[in-house]
């Protein structure tokens, strides 16, 4: 199974160097969001919650609803690096001698299995089966092959494409008055709520919407656009700054778009939202850069590198079998024989946490120790 966000795909030969050149700032960002992520899983953030009351904590939960939160971060950076490793690939495949078509086959292929695997990964319920796509795999496999069909355009033309993009959604939000569904930013009443009904003939109690792969095809294009950026044949001075003017004007006209016309709500991926998220991902992506692979800070990279060299794997190990089975197996080993020492229940719980977290973090070594790597 390949990488969530690391399927790569053709760039524009003239504008790239270096074609074998392997970024760490890259694998960092992908490892640093699945290790988060598995974090997330394996209970960690919600234990040390209840344990402290800390509104630190808050920042690694979704906010409910009007507001930007740390957490509201990760899925945006996820599918940006998606596009920005997907620059990588495409040149690879293309200096290899690969055709548009043998990688156009190749990404439906991906995104075909990415869907796949999103679906089955909500498909089964307490009371059945069940058909959702609300999955971060489902959302990818749309924003991947969308990044794909326009990647060799210019880049005014695709910026352009992702800013319709998000016009696309406020029109649809904000004009279709739909009854019932035609209060654009209100929970259960908007149309993303609507079209959630046409297609699974069901509404999300949390809020969230299957049309988020829409505008949040804007953060894989962006991703994709900051890899070639990275593969051209200039200073790295350039490219950071690039990066971070691009990623300040985003935070600027996102929290201003909040401030005056449009909310930021990360459950249906406001516009305001999703620019403002791309421009945190992009000063991410600037910094990871400019202090991994231009000063050369490698110490303790190996940590997170090991999680992101198989992330399908792990995050449907943690998504499958860690939430319907791994999780309780182990915390019912943990805590029972902390309970024999009597350590306190908000210790032990945190504990039974990074055990759980530790042991994934052992399967990812294990793989990377014997060079296996899942791949779709």
């Amino acid at each position: 199974m390949a990488v969530i966000g690391f399927i790569t795909l053709p760039s524009c030969m003239s504008e790239i160097s270096h074609p074998g050149q392997r970024l760490l700032s890259l694998d960092f960002f992908r490892g640093s969001i699945m290790v988060l992520l598995a974090l997330e899983a394996a209970g960690l953030y919600e234990n040390l919650y209840d344990a402290t009351g800390s509104r630190i904590w808050t920042q690694f939960f979704h906010h409910p609803w009007n507001g930007l939160r740390f957490w509201d971060l990760i899925q945006p950076g996820f599918m940006f690096i998606a596009g920005t490793a997907m620059a990588f690939s495409l040149n690879k495949q293309w200096t290899q001698g690969k055709t548009w078509n043998q990688s156009f086959v190749k990404m439906l292929k991906r995104c075909g299995w990415l869907f796949f695997w999103g679906v089955l990964d909500y498909a089964v319920r307490p009371h059945g089966l069940s058909f959702e796509l609300w999955d971060v795999l489902t959302q990818l496999s749309f924003t991947l092959l969308v990044a794909f069909l326009i990647f060799n355009w210019s880049v005014y033309a695709q910026l352009a494409f992702s800013i319709g993009l998000l016009l696309l959604t406020e029109v649809l939000y904000r004009y279709t008055n739909i009854p019932g569904f035609d209060q654009p930013f209100t929970d259960q009443h908007n149309f993303g709520n609507y079209m959630d009904l046409v297609l699974m003939n069901k509404i999300n109690g949390g809020g969230w919407v299957a049309i988020n792969c829409i505008p949040t095809a804007a953060h894989t294009i962006w991703g994709a656009l900051a890899g070639k950026l990275l593969m051209r044949e200039t200073g790295p001075a350039m490219k950071i700054r690039t990066l971070l003017i691009a990623g300040i004007v985003g935070l600027i006209v996102g929290y201003a778009m909040d401030w005056t016309v449009t909310p930021i709500i990360k459950r249906i991926a406001t516009s305001s939202f999703t620019i403002a998220s791309g421009g945190w991902c992009l000063v991410a992506l600037a910094a990871c850069y400019w202090w991994i692979d231009v000063r050369d800070h490698r110490k303790y990279l190996k940590f997170f590198t090991i999680v992101g060299m198989n992330p399908i794997f792990i995050y449907l190990f943690f998504e499958i079998v860690g939430n319907r089975w791994f999780n309780e197996y182990v915390g019912a080993i943990t805590n029972g024989l902390m309970e024999m020492i009597f350590v306190p229940e908000h210790l032990m719980l945190i504990i039974t946490s990074l055990v759980i977290f530790a042991l994934e973090w052992g399967l990812c070594y294990f793989l990377y120790s014997k060079r296996i790597f899942f791949r779709l």
